[in-house]
């Protein structure tokens, strides 16, 4: 890595105003001095035998982009990373980093750096042994090396644990460790798989600020894996969501979040998870979803093209339910007080609802309610392919 950008954003971090951002000077500074390291992913496809597990999968990841791979485990994401960092074979397709087909490069000669879930560090070497095992390997000048791993330690926060070894360090600090074995190689590609796994629920929360404001720092193109959908939605830049080797939807987090194309990604997307209830198209002076278990009715926007009498399957985000006086009749399970909101699980004749309130209401279980959907914030989805119909 050179060693002007990583040095600027370590004074940066130290500025008296206690900013972490970086400047636009510097950015473009660090932007102008990288290659473009845009990844094309062209009709690409792995198979294990006669069974396929990656079936063509087809985007692009800009330059300096942050892309979160998500989805549920054996989707494929995993997979998908190793073939970018060439620790997979591709059985058809094209992958591209910059203006090279990689396919047939091995992998230190893909330019990219890959921080695994189980941070991957020599026990017998010190953190600054750790660090700099890469550049040796390339026989860098030792001057070179140094001051590269002195100015990662910096932006990490690892300059006082420089002589210990990984076994006296906790998880997020092993964590950090690899991220500066990355750093120091400054590749054109970072590739994180599920680097946050191991840790507990703090601390992750922590290291997702942390890796985030290094991307910002750093604008280095990045692809990230996770199976939390809470980690994707803080993350990315784009979220490519995966299902069973093959890729649902690709878009920013909240649009993904507000218009989910099929019901897969509503239900994947969001926690708790899209409520989705049975339902009939019903046409007369306006157009209404009847909800089957109930005989309520719930109003559509106009223009959606609807068949009087469709099946269809009606969903409704827990935070778009509201207590009223009439509604959706079912009755309280598990009232669930967070501090900021208060989760409800609640049972109707069928199945369960859940809904997410603001307010503070005096719920109890066993207790009757009524709940009313907001209309303008009803999500459509068809019977049979689970696509996406308002």
């Amino acid at each position: 890595m050179s060693s002007e950008p990583v040095k600027r954003g370590a004074e940066q971090s130290r500025s008296s105003d206690g900013q972490n951002s970086i400047s636009c000077t510097i950015v473009a500074t660090n932007q102008e001095r990288r290659l473009m390291a845009e990844v094309r992913i062209r009709d690409v496809r792995k198979s294990y035998g006669s069974v396929e597990v990656i079936h063509g999968m087809d985007f692009t990841i800009p330059d300096g982009e942050f892309v979160v791979l998500v989805g549920p485990s054996g989707c494929g994401k995993s997979t998908l990373l190793r073939m970018i960092a060439g620790l997979e074979s591709i059985t058809s397709g094209t992958i591209s980093i910059g203006d090279r087909v990689v396919n047939s490069v091995p992998p230190a000669g893909r330019d990219i750096a890959m921080v695994f879930q189980n941070y991957a560090l020599y026990p017998h070497k010190t953190v600054r042994s750790n660090m700099a095992f890469a550049l040796r390997m390339r026989r860098m000048q030792k001057a070179e090396v140094d001051r590269r791993v002195t100015q990662a330690a910096e932006v990490l926060g690892l300059t006082p644990y420089l002589d210990r070894y990984p076994r006296s360090l906790s998880g997020g600090q092993r964590q950090r460790v690899a991220m500066g074995r990355a750093i120091v190689r400054d590749p054109e590609v970072f590739l994180f798989d599920e680097p946050l796994s191991n840790l507990d629920a703090k601390l992750r929360v922590q290291m997702r600020a942390e890796i985030r404001e290094l991307h910002q720092r750093l604008k280095t193109t990045t692809v990230y894996v996770t199976h939390d959908q809470i980690e994707a939605m803080t993350m990315a830049d784009r979220i490519v969501v995966m299902e069973n080797g093959h890729i649902r939807q690709i878009g920013a987090p909240l649009d993904l979040y507000d218009r989910p194309a099929n019901r897969f990604v509503a239900e994947f997307i969001g926690s708790p998870s899209m409520n989705l209830l049975d339902g009939a198209v019903k046409i007369g002076d306006r157009t209404e979803i009847e909800i089957e278990m109930t005989g309520q009715v719930v109003p559509v926007a106009n223009g959606v093209d609807l068949v009087d009498g469709a099946k269809l399957k009606l969903g409704i985000r827990p935070e778009h339910l509201s207590l009223a006086e009439d509604g959706l009749p079912a009755t309280v399970s598990v009232v669930e007080p967070t501090g900021s909101e208060t989760h409800v699980v609640a049972r109707t004749e069928a199945e369960e609802i859940v809904a997410v309130f603001r307010e503070r209401h005096s719920l109890a279980p066993g207790q009757p309610i009524f709940l009313s959907p907001d209309p303008d914030r009803v999500h459509l989805f068809d019977v049979e392919t689970g696509d996406r119909l308002n």
